[in-house]
């Protein structure tokens, strides 16, 4: 039993240690003289995802089960944010920004090999489709996060061009209609995460990790009901937007990383 438990860690080790071998390869030869490493980002990408699937799935892990904490959330969110920027980079001028985000994947690579998920025991068969659209949501939401930001970008190069550092080449319609699209997909997989925890037997408490997802949802469905109503984009829509991301982060990052880190309890 604790020979299982053992080889399961070694093999988690073994694959973040491959993730953050190839994020920081990466992040290293993201300039376009060193473009020869962007290989690297297929070698750190697959990898990245079997070190989810050992911490989140409990692969060998005694007891067995899923296991959730902040760490592997923000791994799999920066997971699912580098799925999104490897299929665009084919589509859009992203290379400017795959160091930034390499090191960002690594430290999340690094932050979930040191704080691996605990243990959650699920109370119904739907427990566990609660627990996936709630980190999916998270994916989603850093996916629109990401794209406000290059729209942000953008529309200030267009505006100063002399300003220097920033992208060029960048559709602004594109992005921002990419950036709602992540935030209407967010708002439906958050919402059924929240009906799903309500109405189907799943684990319900008003804590805060239900009371900042239900203020995270709210301030996200009145960002999609004031840009279809009220036309609202630029500055206005890019704060609810960000306010959005800040609430969903504090409803299960922040608060696990407050119990299991600074407070050293099993949640």
């Amino acid at each position: 039993m604790e020979g299982a438990s053992l080889n399961s860690s070694m093999w988690l080790t073994g694959w973040s240690a491959l993730a953050l071998l190839g994020y920081a390869l990466a992040a290293w030869g993201a300039s376009p003289e060193r473009e020869r490493w962007m290989p690297a980002l297929w070698l750190a990408w697959p990898a990245h995802a079997v070190a989810l699937v050992f911490d989140l799935g409990g692969i060998g892990q005694l007891p067995a089960g899923a296991r959730f904490g902040f760490a592997p959330a923000l791994s799999l969110m920066f997971w699912l944010v580098w799925a999104v920027v490897l299929i665009e980079s084919r589509f859009l001028p992203l290379q400017f920004m795959r160091r930034v985000l390499a090191m960002l994947a690594a430290a999340a690579v690094a932050l979930a090999w040191a704080f691996p998920g605990q243990l959650h025991a699920a109370a119904t068969p739907w427990a566990p489709l609660h627990w996936v659209l709630g980190l999916v949501s998270y994916g989603l939401l850093g996916t629109a996060v990401l794209h406000a930001w290059l729209l942000g970008r953008a529309e200030r190069q267009m505006r100063h061009p002399s300003s220097g550092g920033a992208p060029v080449g960048l559709p602004l319609l594109r992005l921002e209609r990419l950036t709602f699209q992540f935030v209407a997909a967010s708002v439906l997989v958050l919402g059924l995460a929240l009906l799903l925890g309500a109405a189907l037997g799943a684990p319900w408490h008003w804590d805060h990790k239900t009371l900042f997802s239900l203020l995270a949802w709210c301030v996200l469905a009145g960002l999609l009901a004031g840009r279809h109503w009220l036309g609202w984009r630029g500055a206005q829509a890019t704060r609810w937007l960000y306010v959005g991301a800040a609430l969903l982060l504090m409803a299960y990052v922040g608060s696990r990383f407050v119990l299991q880190v600074l407070l050293g309890r099993v949640v």
